[in-house]
């Protein structure tokens, strides 16, 4: 099905504000940074990285769950969760093996292994960003697993950031290397329009149910 030809049908549902939005803001999304989040707990937490992944422009997240579901809070998503697609995967190896079969080259956030400070590191190709757990940080297997491993600058005793503000500094700071670039990171045409549907059957109360009946009927 012609995912353009379905927005054109489900964006007769949206309010011109909410139709102005998408077509805007639609265009400079990308999925050329890929956070990637291992077993987060705190909802809180999981709740600033999907704000903050989605200020920046990335609308796409890969949490890996084990023990805990990755379930962020609404009051704190401030409706960043509308517009950023949650993909739930197994927390272990296979599933990095499988976002790396996806063209991404495997970045685990943290000062082990001889990290590339992130201000130096050079932003070339799709990179997959993998951050730990809240106590643990980014687990030993992942860490060996990892085609390189980033750190983030630390200028006190502390040595490390929260997870959540880890992941907006990585994001914020991978996004400007990419407008200073001439790299091609924006969204190819097919998943530009798969993703302008989403946020509109997002958008639209029974959005889900619209979008059924349109299929089943074309």
């Amino acid at each position: 099905m012609n995912n353009q030809k379905i927005f054109q049908h489900l964006q007769q549902f949206l309010t011109d504000e909410r139709l102005e939005k998408i077509n805007h803001f639609a265009p400079e999304s990308s999925d050329f940074v890929l956070p990637v989040i291992e077993d987060v707990f705190q909802f809180r937490n999981a709740a600033a990285i999907v704000r903050s992944v989605e200020a920046c422009g990335f609308h796409k997240i890969i949490a890996m769950e084990s023990e805990h579901e990755f379930n962020p809070n609404l009051r704190v998503t401030k409706g960043a969760e509308t517009w950023v697609e949650v993909e739930k995967l197994p927390h272990n190896l296979d599933s990095l093996r499988e976002i790396k079969n996806r063209g991404y080259k495997i970045l685990a956030v943290s000062p082990e292994n001889n990290a590339t400070m992130l201000s130096d590191y050079d932003l070339k190709e799709p990179v997959a960003l993998v951050f730990g757990t809240e106590a643990a940080g980014v687990s030993e297997e992942i860490l060996d697993f990892a085609d390189e491993t980033l750190a983030i600058p630390m200028y006190g005793f502390t040595q490390s950031f929260n997870v959540s503000v880890a992941a907006a500094i990585s994001v914020y700071e991978l996004k400007q290397k990419l407008l200073r670039s001439n790299l091609d990171y924006k969204l190819s045409e097919e998943k530009l329009w798969e993703m302008k549907v989403r946020w509109a059957m997002n958008s639209i109360k029974s959005g889900e149910q619209i979008l059924a009946k349109y299929l089943r009927e074309n």
